[in-house]
């Protein structure tokens, strides 16, 4: 049984009003509870009575009614049987995970992913050339066209011909098809340990980094166990680990599948795990082996790993765990498909998923 250590709460120095404090406690509790409004307002009650986060002023309830109000929450019906999360919740916990995660990023245009080369494109730079047949006329300089041609021409006889012409050079903005695959196996929270609350809130930032500030690119989560199968994004505060054995294999096969039906040319897999991979499939039944290496199941995770690598798919593993034995397993893994590993912290996890996501982005062949 998993528990939690909760220290005396500190307002941060931004401050805000009643509502705002809770809020962002409330929503911490969210993520440990799984989405379990219930739950998690009760651990904010026992917070409150033990470091008086409320006083007579504004108490529990006022904060409650509030969350309904203001469209956080959903009210409690018959079937349910207690309060839900709103989609504004949804989106406020995603919006806080990227906060939290990426703090450092700083806002930018939509789709702007740039690449190293330069050519017809979409973000224009400060450096000119020579206009060619079948450049932009949006990417025209003007103010440059115009002075070449007074100085080319003069003014009694001023004229705009294709040698006067300039445009800028521009940086092609390509866009990306990711498969996030997050381990939601029994070992991500055991011996006491929450793993997956620090993983799911990393899927959380990075589907939120995505959606809002690249809207061309796919994002595709999906989580594997036993099997693997498709979540929403909106279903991320939710996960849940189960009493599930790790199959990568499956995950892998899903994530492959969901690729090869994006027409877009740069694909890539992100995969958060804490372990080696213990389960493969054989016809309906299953075969596991949870101790070692099984090199039945190793061959057949190197073997997809690089089927990957022959169709242009790298996978950048995220590795929340030391163990000697799993090291070499994710080295192994990580050469035959050619991609990258990090052995991360659960601190260091976001961290790591965003510089790696940024550096795959301005790799784009012309």
């Amino acid at each position: 049984m998993i528990g939690w250590k909760f220290g005396e709460y500190q307002a941060g120095p931004e401050g805000g009003t009643p509502f705002e404090r809770l809020l962002k406690v409330f929503q911490e509790l969210l993520m440990y509870t799984s989405g379990d409004v219930n739950e998690a307002l009760s651990w904010l009650t026992e917070l409150d009575k033990e470091y008086k986060l409320t006083d007579n002023n504004y108490g529990m309830a006022d904060f409650i009614q509030d969350l309904i109000d203001k469209g956080y929450l959903k009210q409690p019906d018959q079937q349910q049987g207690g309060f839900t999360i709103a989609a504004k919740m949804e989106i406020a916990l995603r919006q806080k995970a990227l906060e939290d995660v990426f703090g450092n990023i700083k806002k930018a245009k939509q789709g702007n992913h740039s690449t190293k080369a330069e050519g017809r494109g979409d973000e224009l730079t400060a450096e000119l050339r020579p206009y060619e047949f079948g450049d932009q006329l949006d990417k025209l300089a003007v103010s440059e066209s115009l002075r070449n041609a007074q100085i080319n021409h003069g003014i009694e006889e001023f004229k705009l011909t294709h040698e006067d012409l300039e445009v800028h050079e521009t940086f092609y903005q390509s866009q990306t098809s990711t498969v996030l695959m997050i381990d939601i196996s029994h070992s991500m929270i055991l011996y006491g340990e929450d793993r997956i609350t620090p993983a799911k809130r990393v899927a959380m930032a990075l589907s939120e980094f995505i959606t809002t500030r690249y809207p061309k690119d796919t994002l595709d989560i999906i989580v594997f166990g036993d099997d693997a199968w498709q979540i929403e994004i909106k279903d991320l505060p939710f996960l849940q680990v189960g009493p599930y054995h790790t199959n990568t294999v499956a995950g892998l096969e899903l994530a492959m599948d969901l690729l090869r039906r994006r027409r877009n040319p740069n694909k890539q897999i992100f995969m958060i795990t804490d372990g080696k991979p213990t389960c493969i499939k054989k016809g309906k039944k299953y075969y596991k082996n949870s101790f070692g290496i099984d090199r039945t199941i190793l061959t057949r995770t190197l073997n997809l790993a690089q089927s990957c690598r022959k169709i242009g798919i790298p996978i950048t593993t995220f590795m929340i765990a030391r163990d000697p034995y799993l090291v070499r397993f994710v080295d192994s893994f990580t050469r035959a498909n050619n991609g990258k590993a990090f052995y991360s912290s659960l601190d260091g996890l976001g961290e790591f998923v965003f510089r790696d996501y940024k550096t795959n982005k301005s790799k784009r062949s012309r």
